[in-house]
């Protein structure tokens, strides 16, 4: 998942920020230091707002640079969206597992999921586990 985000120069300093997402901005001296500093601003905010259980915006923006999530935070997300009106308490059941231990995996500060816990969930869904490592 990606979220692209605008650098502008600001007199010595180059701004960052996300056009989805506009509560986020962040600066740095070189373009490549803006650039570290989007990512960093990104998932702080992603990570408080998923914890928090605060709604989040797709990405619809695509110009500019494209920000990828870190893997804990796009698996928290996809899993909100995959259970949708669904209560975290349903989704535990069908699990078996508890209520506290499905929703640590959808708070990206708490969740660590084994690869046997993310087939188990997406049969759960109805979905296939597929792992890319490029």
């Amino acid at each position: 998942m990606f979220y692209h985000c605008t650098i502008e120069k600001e007199g010595s300093e180059y701004i960052a920020r996300f056009p989805d997402m506009p509560n986020i901005v962040t600066c740095g001296f070189s373009h490549e230091e803006a650039l570290a500093m989007a990512q960093e601003a990104l998932e702080g905010c992603m990570e408080s707002d998923i914890s928090r259980g605060l709604p989040i915006p797709q990405p619809v923006y695509k110009e500019g640079y494209p920000i990828h999530l870190a893997n804990h935070i796009a698996l928290s997300l996809r899993l909100r969206e995959l259970r949708g009106e669904q209560s975290q308490t349903d989704i535990a059941r069908k699990l078996g597992i508890s209520y506290q231990a499905y929703q640590r995996l959808e708070n990206p500060r708490k969740s660590n999921p084994t690869i046997k816990t993310l087939e188990k969930i997406a049969r759960a869904f109805g979905r296939e586990l597929n792992i890319v490592m490029e």
